[in-house]
């Protein structure tokens, strides 16, 4: 972790931000729970520990995502959020689930080269650049269909 907090210290020193004692917080709660989160979320792990307020959460979030930190990943209006510059799954696609709101992480070698393959045609095809992807599939996760499956087969 100290390795991760050294190189993010300079690259935000290069863009002419500091690493403040709230950018560190921040950023270890991120790394600890390695989960997408909410704004709320995050800040409510952090407002009994720290006195840092919403908005400074809400700031430094925004921070991280334009240095490219983190990746912000909007699903009805909510933005989640997650450690992405050191992501051990940097190409992935997220499901969130309708009815316990979990999102899950779908990365699967077969499935992100036929990613690559439809942003490289996609790329090739109208003469751009894709930088970045953000798929997020929603349905019913595996736990919640066995559990309505469960309470069909109990009438």
């Amino acid at each position: 972790m100290k390795d991760e907090f050294l190189l993010i210290k300079e690259l935000l020193n290069k863009k002419n931000y500091k690493f403040t004692s709230q950018k560190k917080i921040v950023l270890e709660v991120l790394i600890e729970s390695n989960t997408h989160q909410n704004i709320k979320e995050i800040y409510d792990r952090i407002k009994s520990h720290n006195k840092i307020g919403l908005a400074t959460v809400y700031r430094t979030l925004k921070i991280f995502t334009r240095l490219g930190i983190t990746k912000e990943i909007n699903i009805n209006g909510i933005s989640y959020y997650e450690l992405k510059i050191y992501s051990r799954k940097p190409l992935h696609i997220h499901f969130k689930c309708i009815h316990c709101n979990d999102i899950i992480d779908i990365d699967d070698s077969n499935i992100n080269l036929e990613l690559i393959k439809l942003n490289n045609y996609i790329e090739k095809a109208k003469n751009i650049d894709i930088e970045d992807v953000n798929i997020v599939l929603s349905g019913i996760c595996s736990k919640c269909r066995e559990e309505k499956n469960a309470k069909t087969s109990q009438i």
